[in-house]
C-alpha cells in the first residue's frame, strides 16, 4: 500500500482521494470523472452518445470524460482516487492488485467480452501468421496492454520468444514504423492499429490482423473499473452509472453514426468515417459477441475468468493466491446484465 499512497500524493493529493471515499448525493449537479484508457476514438463514442443522448443526465450524473495513455495509466488514477470510474484492460487490473495487495479498483462491468488484443503484421514483410513471428521484429510499446499478454499468446502458440526481436516503441510511432517496414509487426489493439495502418496509407490486404483471442488466449478485455472505496459509499450511483453507459452502447450499436458524431464534437480532428469503421469493428469482434447476445452485456462467465487468471499465471509469477472474487464483482449490475437487442 505504500505505493498507492504514494500514487495518491503524487496525483492528486490525499484530500481528493478522502473526498471519492465519502458519500456524494445524487443530483443533476453530480460530478462524475470517468477515465478512459486511450484517446478519443471510435469505440469511445458510446460514452459521449450516453451523454449527449441525455443517459447520464437522466441518472443525476453530469459525466466528464478524459482521455488515458494505455491501462497502466487509467488503473492508477482509478486506484488512488483521482478518477472514480474508468476503463481498463482486466488483465493488467489483475497484476496490478497483485503487486498491490488491497488497492482499492475492481472490475465491474466487462465491456470487451472478446479482447481486441493483437498482433498486426504485413503479408509483404512475411508476417501472416504466429509462425512468422520467429525471426522477425515485433514494435511494441511497453506499457501496451497487447504486449502485456504478448507472453500467454507466445506460450499458446509454441513461440520461441528468444527468436523474436522485440523493438520498444512509442503508442504515436507505432504503426508509422511498421508502415515504414522499420518492424515486421507490432502489438495493440486490432481495431486501433489496423485502420491506423489503413490511414497511413498501407494496402488493407497487406494488413495482417492476429486476434490473440482466435489463437489460444481465453482472456477478457477492457472493463469499467471503480474505486472501492467510492463504490461503497455510492452504490446507487455506480449502478446508474452502468445503466447509462449500456444505453450509450445500445445507442451506438442502433445508430453508429450519431454516436461517432457525438465523438467528432470532442475530437474535431479525427476521420468521421474511419472512426465508425473503428467502432463498427469493436462490435462486432469485441462487445457483440455470441456470449453477450445470449447472456448480456457487463458480466463474465466464473470458469472462464478463472481460466484467465490460470492462463495468465503461465507466464506471470503471482506474488499471492489470485482470487477472482477481488477482480470483479456483478453486484453493481442487473440481474442477466444489460440486453444490447
Amino acid at each position: 500500500m505504500k505505493l498507492i499512497s504514494r500514487l495518491i500524493n503524487n496525483v492528486v493529493g490525499f484530500s481528493v482521494a478522502m473526498i471519492f471515499a465519502t458519500q456524494i448525493p445524487a443530483n443533476a449537479d453530480t460530478k462524475i470523472p470517468f477515465t478512459l484508457d486511450w484517446k478519443f476514438e471510435g469505440p469511445s463514442a458510446p460514452y459521449f452518445a450516453a451523454i449527449d443522448n441525455g443517459h447520464f443526465a437522466s441518472a443525476g450524473l453530469d459525466v466528464e470524460i478524459s482521455s488515458g495513455k494505455g491501462s497502466l495509466d487509467a488503473i492508477p488514477k482509478v486506484a488512488t482516487g483521482a478518477f472514480p470510474i474508468g476503463f481498463a484492460d482486466i488483465n493488467s487490473v489483475i497484476k496490478f492488485l497483485d503487486q498491490n495487495p488491497g488497492a482499492p479498483i475492481i472490475g465491474v462491468m466487462m465491456v470487451y467480452d472478446k479482447p481486441p488484443f493483437a498482433v498486426i503484421g504485413r503479408k509483404s514483410l512475411g508476417i501472416n501468421g504466429p509462425s512468422d513471428l520467429e525471426g522477425s521484429v515485433l514494435g511494441a510499446p511497453p506499457p501496451d496492454g497487447a504486449w502485456a499478454q504478448f507472453p500467454s499468446f507466445a506460450k499458446a502458440n509454441g513461440i520461441d520468444i528468444s527468436k523474436v526481436t522485440v523493438e520498444p516503441v512509442g503508442f504515436p510511432t507505432r504503426e508509422p514504423m511498421l508502415a515504414e517496414g522499420k518492424v515486421d509487426s507490432i502489438t495493440g489493439f486490432s481495431f486501433s492499429s489496423y485502420l491506423n495502418l489503413v490511414r497511413l496509407g498501407v494496402p488493407e490486404n497487406d494488413i495482417s490482423t492476429i486476434l490473440m483471442a482466435d489463437h489460444g488466449l481465453q482472456l477478457y478485455g477492457n472493463v469499467i473499473v471503480v474505486n472501492t472505496d467510492f463504490a461503497k459509499a455510492n452504490e446507487a450511483i455506480v449502478k446508474a452509472f452502468l445503466v447509462a453507459v449500456a444505453a450509450g452502447w445500445k445507442d451506438a450499436i442502433m445508430d453508429p453514426a450519431s454516436a461517432v458524431a457525438s465523438l467528432i464534437k470532442r475530437n474535431p480532428a479525427a476521420d468521421a468515417a474511419l472512426e465508425k469503421r473503428r467502432l463498427l469493428l469493436s462490435i462486432e469482434a469485441n462487445v457483440l459477441t455470441d456470449y453477450v447476445k445470449e447472456n448480456g452485456m457487463g458480466n463474465v462467465d466464473a470458469a472462464r475468468l478463472s481460466n484467465a487468471i490460470e492462463q495468465l499465471g503461465e507466464t506471470y509469477e503471482y506474488k499471492g493466491e489470485p482470487n477472482a472474487a477481488l477482480y470483479f464483482t456483478d453486484q453493481y449490475l442487473p440481474a442477466g446484465g444489460f440486453s444490447l437487442n
